[in-house]
């Protein structure tokens, strides 16, 4: 047994001998100058350089794949909705067109979208100007359809050497839609009569800036526009008027008032172009169509002065029109001798028509139809549900023209149009210093603007739906240029009344007009004659018939009003 004291200094040594020889560190990077908090390794920064560290992780991977699903589902969303509204929007602009400008049914649709934005276009009020070139085309293209035998055209018969088809086997919307197509192009094809096609670039230009021997003078191209085409490489915009008259007429199964309205029309084109003879023979022939097609057997006028004889018979609606417009073609050229007792004529055949049936004698209602004072009531929600989902019936056809007309509010704004054209002849013919003639004019002229005036406000307030656009339209035009003469022939008489004046005073007789003035017994001062106070009532006359001409419609009545301002 060893003594405690060697017993300890072993155990000392022992232990000397275990301990490390150099300091352990709590980190690999402590820096031993530091005198704050050693760094444990997983309190510390990681180094980029030593660590790897797992990026796409199963979280990560989750919330990218939900991220993908979220960007297709919201653009699938956004292109459904952008398709659904350009749908939605071409629907209701097409009902709109349909109500507006009625196709028939049996149509195909391409066939009736395309005639629909063909009538449109020239109503449109948001383009600057009528592209005259887009409306030829799609009323080309209609045409082709409605005779092509594939589509639209299935019955059709032609004869050799006929410019026109039979079209007696179709249905009446189908021929009044035909006639209808046909003087669209008609239309389209006189305001693209000065008009060529370049072949090579299918571009359309005026004729005058055309390049070429027929041209050595063409005029210049507007700034930004494409360059002048050559004369070789032209061609013709469009057919010829002529050529779609003369497929007009020859066509079998017009009636006669639509024969008889593109004989008009092409009778106007020719006195626009100044085939002054081919003009008349075309109002004559009118005329002859429209004697044909009276209901009456003694005949309505005279042979050569065509002025309306007083007689038991009443002239029918296309011989008044038809009159009317040969009266107008003749005051045009000079020919006033045989327009005016022609004029007269047929303003007193009109006024002798016949009045409309008394409205008053019978209900606007009858008990099952008694109008309600709520719109939401059942059969009102039930009768806009069904017009909103049944297409719109095709409108009735109008009148043949050959029985009298009533004297109802379309033939009194008739009367207007011709009060108005008795008083430009008139007037017109009171030169040479007969004054008595062109105060008869203007008197005309002021009773075509009242009664005009009149009729609009009666139409303003109601009438029939059936006539009311069109008269309503009439009246318009007539109440226009019956102010718009009014002002012309009263701002004439004023120049020369104060011409007239200042050459009286000019020439003397107004020596002592000082001395009365200054003594204040004497006349006072005329501050303007007779047609100087009539020319401020004609101002103020068309100030207050704006309120007239651009009144906007109606309210309707029922569901329709609750969508009104």
């Amino acid at each position: 047994m060893q003594p405690p004291r060697t017993l300890i200094r072993r155990l000392l040594v022992l232990r000397t001998s275990k301990s490390p020889t150099t300091i352990r560190r709590f980190t690999k990077h402590t820096n031993i100058t530091s005198q704050g908090r050693p760094q444990v390794p997983y309190l510390s920064a990681p180094l980029a350089r030593n660590q790897q560290f797992r990026y796409l992780t199963t979280k990560r991977k989750r919330w990218l794949v939900y991220e993908v699903y979220l960007g297709f589902k919201y653009t699938i969303y956004v292109w459904a909705i952008l398709g659904f509204s350009i749908v939605a929007y071409y629907s209701v602009q097409q009902e709109w067109l349909e109500r507006r400008y009625p196709t028939p049914h049996e149509w195909t649709f391409v066939t009736r979208v395309r005639f629909r934005l063909a009538k449109w276009a020239p109503d449109r009020t948001d383009l600057p100007q009528t592209d005259w070139v887009v409306i030829a085309n799609y009323a080309k293209n209609v045409l082709e359809r409605l005779e092509d035998a594939k589509v639209d055209g299935a019955g059709l018969r032609r004869e050799d050497g006929s410019p026109g088809y039979d079209i007696t086997a179709k249905s009446e919307p189908w021929r009044r839609g035909y006639y209808e197509a046909l003087m669209l192009c008609m239309k389209a094809a006189e305001n693209l009569d000065d008009q060529v096609v370049d072949k090579t670039r299918g571009l359309v230009f005026p004729a005058n800036q055309v390049v070429g021997p027929s041209n050595p003078t063409p005029k210049p191209i507007a700034h930004g526009s494409p360059s002048a085409p050559l004369e070789k490489d032209c061609e013709r915009a469009f057919e010829t008027p002529d050529s779609i008259y003369l497929k007009i007429i020859n066509t079998k199964g017009f009636t006669p008032n639509q024969l008889i309205d593109a004989a008009l029309e092409h009778a106007s084109w020719l006195d626009f172009k100044g085939q002054t003879k081919h003009s008349e023979l075309t109002y004559r022939w009118a005329c002859t169509l429209a004697e044909a097609g009276s209901s009456q057997e003694p005949p309505p006028h005279d042979t050569q002065p065509l002025v309306l004889g007083d007689t038991t018979y009443q002239p029918s609606a296309n011989v008044l029109k038809t009159l009317t417009a040969l009266a107008t073609h003749e005051a045009r050229h000079g020919d006033v001798s045989t327009a005016l007792p022609t004029l007269l004529s047929v303003l007193r055949a009109r006024r002798s028509l016949p009045r409309p049936p008394s409205q008053a004698a019978r209900p606007l209602y009858s008990d099952a139809e008694a109008p309600r004072a709520s719109p939401w009531t059942l059969q009102n929600v039930a009768g806009a549900a069904r017009r909103l989902v049944s297409p719109p019936a095709y409108p009735a056809p109008p009148p043949d023209g050959n029985a009298p007309p009533v004297r109802d509010a379309a033939e009194l704004c008739e009367e207007a149009g011709l009060h108005l054209y008795i008083g430009e002849i008139m007037y017109a013919s009171g030169g040479g210093g007969r004054s008595s003639s062109r105060e008869d004019g203007l008197a005309w002229t002021r009773e075509a603007v009242d009664l005009a005036e009149e009729q609009l406000h009666k139409l303003q307030n109601g009438g029939e739906e059936t006539t009311a656009d069109a008269a309503r339209k009439t009246c318009r035009e007539c109440l226009s240029s019956g102010l718009e003469n009014w002002r012309r022939m009263v701002a004439r008489l004023a120049r020369e009344e104060a011409e007239k004046q200042q050459r009286k005073d000019a020439g003397g007789g107004g020596g002592a007009g000082w001395l009365a003035a200054l003594w204040g017994d004497g006349k006072p001062e005329d501050t303007g004659g007779r047609w100087a106070a009539e020319e401020n009532v004609v101002k103020d006359r068309m100030r207050r018939a704006q309120e007239v001409l651009e009144e906007p419609e109606t309210r309707k009545a029922g569901l329709g009003s609750l969508f009104w301002a």
